[in-house]
């Protein structure tokens, strides 16, 4: 699955309506709501304000809305996008303004999937890749030279915890743990303990 790289937004003005596609990156259901809710009160004077959105690790919640427009011609077109690139964790609005030009269903239904097209060239993807979080304890003696080790090889970690021992929580993406296992061994001489956490995701940019 992908994920959108940020929020963003991208226009297009089809027979004098314009219509305007905002993205936001959510992680549950009540958050795309809000969403929704923030975009009709930023353009109270749209005529509608149809969306789309896909949530959860493997796309579990799934809900589109015309707003008004005819069934079928805004929401199901933004939801399709969304799903023809593999996207989850995002919502979709597109605010139109009418311009006074009626445009038809097949009209409709390619400006909406067209504006939403364009926003997410705007905002990119990113792809989402199942990891683990693996923590790694060691001595405070080597906690700084292991710490720049990390972070020159691009194993950024997540969290670093102060006690008898430093730990340091590193997201890995499961093909490469062993890999990165191994790395440790070599780089701590043998004194890292290590231990694997939770499945996560991570994301990489396309």
């Amino acid at each position: 699955m992908r994920t959108i790289r940020q929020a963003g937004s991208a226009e297009l003005v089809e027979k004098k309506s314009r219509f305007l596609c905002v993205l936001q990156r959510v992680d549950s259901e009540s958050r795309a709501r809000e969403f929704v809710a923030r975009c009709r009160k930023e353009h109270p004077d749209a005529r509608h304000h149809c969306y789309a959105y896909v949530v959860g690790d493997h796309a579990e919640v799934q809900k589109s809305n015309d707003d008004g427009e005819p069934s079928g011609t805004a929401g199901m077109p933004i939801l399709r996008v969304l799903h023809r690139n593999e996207l989850t964790n995002t919502v979709a609005v597109v605010v139109r303004y009418f311009g006074g030009v009626l445009l038809g269903s097949g009209g409709l239904i390619r400006a909406y999937g067209t504006a939403t097209g364009r926003a997410l060239e705007e905002v990119g993807l990113a792809r989402r890749e199942p990891a683990r979080v693996v923590s790694v304890a060691v001595d405070h003696s080597t906690a700084g030279r292991l710490d720049n080790e990390l972070r020159a090889t691009g194993y950024e970690p997540s969290d670093t915890r102060y006690g008898s021992f430093v730990e340091f929580d590193v997201p890995v993406a499961e093909p490469d743990i062993g890999a990165f296992e191994h790395w440790l061994t070599e780089t701590a001489g043998g004194d890292a303990r290590v231990s694997r956490g939770n499945r996560i995701f991570v994301e990489v940019a396309e």
